[in-house]
C-alpha cells in the first residue's frame, strides 16, 4: 500500500450517478504484471464510503423499482450495443491489468456481453405462477419483486466477466446495485461505469466503491444491505457466507477449485492435448475453472504425457498483448514467489518436474507452464488450489479408482472426463461430486443461460451465478391467495357493464 501519487491517475468511486473521491487518504498502485509499471492509483475506500454508496442506492431504489420490467430491459438492451462498441478496448484493459493474453481477454469480454443478452430477457424470466380455483372461487399466484440493494465482491481474474455475472441480473429484477472491484485490477469497471455513465439509467442503480477489506467487512455488516454475492477464495468465500449470513442477508459465495480432468485409454490424444494445455494454462492457471490435476486411467498416461509435454514446451511466454503469445504472466511477483514455492515443494515430496516454468526474472511476475508427473496421492499440491500455470499428473488403474480420486477433493468446481465411451461418460457425470462436468472439454464453464454451479468446498449457498438461478436469486416470492364474495351480477355493476 502506499499513498505516493507519481503523476498518474487516482481513480474514483462511482455513486449516485456521479464519479466522486473517496474520504479515504489511502491508495493502491496497480500494476501491469507484464512490464510492472504503474498503471494508476485506486483508492482503498473507507466504510463511510460504503455507506454512501448504499445510501445512492437505497434512495434509488422504489422509483427503480417501479419501472416497468421492460424498460429495465431496454435499458440493458443499450448497455449491451455499448458494450459491444468498446470489445477491444476493454479486453485491452484486461489484458493489461491482469494479464492473460488478448484472445482470452476478448473471449471474457464477449462472455460478458452474453450476460447482459441473457438479463434482457427479464420480463420472460421473471414471471410468476398462477393457479385458478384451488378452492372453490379461490384463485392463487406467485409474483416476484426484487430484493432490494445487492452487492458485489469481485477477484480480479475476471475483471470483466465476473462483475456481469451480478449487476446486469440484480438491476433487470427491479434491484438497486453496489460492487466493489478487485483493488488488484480495477481498470476495467472504471471504464464500464464510465460507458454507464454516458447512459440514462437512474442516479444510484449501479454503484462502484474501490477499496480491500475494509470495505468487504462493511459491504457484509451493512443493514442497508439485503444481498451479497462474493467470488473468490475458499477461504475468504467461507468469511464473507458465514458473516453476511449472520447479518440476515442472502449470500451466494463462490470459492477456489481444485479440478480435475480424466482421461481414458480411449481418449483421442491429439484433442485431449489441446483440452488439457487450454485448461491448464489458459490465463496462467488463473481461473476457478482451469485443470490443475489430470488423472490418468492405465495405459492413457503413456500415451498423453510425452506429447502433453512437447505441447507445453512450445507455449510462448510473455505480454498478453503480443498475439503471439501464449502464457502471460500471474497476477503480480508475489503470486510468482508463491507458485514457485508450490512446485519446489511438491518436487521435494518426490514429484518429477518435466516441464519447469521457473527461474523467469526475480523482477517479473512470469511463471512458465510446469507440469510435475510421480505425484503422490497424498501430496499438498493436489489437495490446494495453486492457483498457477501449474498441472499435476497422477496415475489410475481404472473408472472407478479415478472417480475416487476426483471425488476426494474438498472442491467440487468443475471436472472433465476424455474419452469416446459414452458408458464411461455415463457413470463419470452419475458419481462424479463436482458441480460442472466437460466432456471432451477442458474447461467446464456453462454459457450464461445454465446456472455455474459449483460443489463442495467451491460454493457456500443455494442459488448460483447466472442462469436462471441468477432471477431466483435477485428476487424473492410473494403469494397471494384471492376470493372475491360479490356475484356476477355486482360484478357487471362494478365494471358499467349493463
Amino acid at each position: 500500500m502506499t499513498t505516493v501519487h507519481t503523476g498518474i491517475r487516482t481513480l474514483q468511486n462511482y455513486v449516485g450517478g456521479a464519479f466522486t473521491q473517496p474520504s479515504s487518504d489511502r491508495s493502491l498502485e496497480v500494476i501491469n504484471p507484464a512490464t510492472q509499471e504503474p498503471l494508476a492509483m485506486v483508492p482503498l475506500s473507507s466504510a463511510a464510503d460504503l455507506d454512501a454508496a448504499v445510501a445512492a442506492a437505497r434512495d434509488a431504489f422504489p422509483a427503480w423499482r417501479s419501472k416497468p420490467v421492460i424498460q429495465r430491459a431496454q435499458w440493458l438492451f443499450t448497455l449491451r450495443e455499448r458494450l459491444t462498441g468498446h470489445v477491444d478496448e476493454l479486453a485491452r484493459l484486461v489484458t493489461t491489468e491482469m494479464g492473460k493474453t488478448i484472445g482470452d481477454a476478448r473471449a471474457e469480454v464477449e462472455r460478458m456481453i452474453e450476460m447482459v443478452e441473457l438479463a434482457t430477457a427479464v420480463p420472460t424470466t421473471m414471471q410468476g405462477r398462477n393457479l385458478e380455483n384451488v378452492a372453490t372461487n379461490v384463485d392463487a399466484e406467485t409474483i416476484r419483486q426484487p430484493v432490494g440493494v445487492c452487492a458485489a465482491i469481485v477477484p480480479f481474474n475476471f475483471p470483466a466477466m465476473v462483475p456481469f455475472w451480478f449487476l446486469p441480473f440484480a438491476i433487470a429484477c427491479g434491484n438497486t446495485f453496489v460492487i466493489k472491484p478487485s483493488e488488484q485490477v480495477p481498470l476495467t469497471q472504471n471504464r464500464v461505469f464510465e460507458l454507464i455513465d454516458e447512459l440514462d439509467l437512474p442516479p444510484g442503480v449501479v454503484n462502484l466503491v474501490n477499496g480491500d477489506r475494509e470495505v468487504v467487512d462493511a459491504i457484509l455488516d451493512h443493514p442497508g444491505i439485503d444481498a451479497v454475492s462474493f467470488v473468490g477464495s475458499a477461504k475468504v468465500a467461507r468469511h464473507v457466507y458465514s458473516r453476511a449470513a449472520a447479518n440476515g442477508k442472502r449470500v451466494q459465495a463462490l470459492g477456489g477449485a481444485k479440478n480435475h480432468m480424466v482421461v481414458m485409454p480411449d481418449a483421442v490424444v491429439p484433442k485431449t492435448v489441446d483440452g488439457v494445455i487450454s485448461s491448464a494454462f489458459g490465463a496462467a492457471g488463473q481461473r476457478c475453472m482451469a485443470g490443475s490435476v489430470v488423472v490418468t486411467v492405465g495405459e492413457a498416461h503413456d500415451r498423453l504425457v510425452p506429447p502433453l509435454a512437447d505441447a507445453a514446451h512450445g507455449l510462448q511466454v510473455g505480454d498478453g498483448l503480443d498475439e503471439s503469445v501464449a502464457v502471460g504472466p500471474v497476477i503480480s511477483c508475489s503470486a510468482r514467489e508463491r507458485i514457485e514455492g508450490w512446485i519446489d515443494k511438491a518436487a521435494a515430496d518426490g514429484a518429477e518436474v518435466i516441464v519447469d516454468g521457473r527461474g523467469a526474472d526475480p523482477g517479473s511476475a512470469f511463471v512458465g507452464p510446469t507440469i510435475l508427473t510421480n505425484v503422490s496421492r497424498d501430496a499438498d499440491i493436489l489437495r490446494e488450489e495453486v492457483f498457477g500455470p501449474v498441472l499435476a499428473i497422477v496415475r489410475a488403474e481404472t473408472l472407478d479408482e479415478a472417480i475416487e480420486i476426483v471425488n476426494s477433493s474438498s472442491y467440487g468446481n468443475g471436472t472433465s472426463i476424455f474419452t469416446e465411451s459414452g458408458a464411461a461418460v455415463r457413470r463419470y457425470r452419475h458419481d462424479v461430486e463436482v458441480g460442472m462436468v466437460g466432456v471432451n472439454i477442458g474447461v467446464a464453464a456453462p454459457v450464461a443461460f445454465f446456472p455455474f454451479s459449483g460443489w463442495k468446498d467451491s460454493f457456500l449457498g443455494d442459488l448460483h451465478a447466472h442462469g436462471p438461478d441468477a432471477v431466483e436469486f435477485y428476487t424473492r416470492k410473494k403469494t397471494v391467495t384471492s376470493r372475491w364474495f360479490s356475484d356476477s351480477a355486482g360484478g357487471a355493476r362494478l365494471f358499467g357493464e349493463h
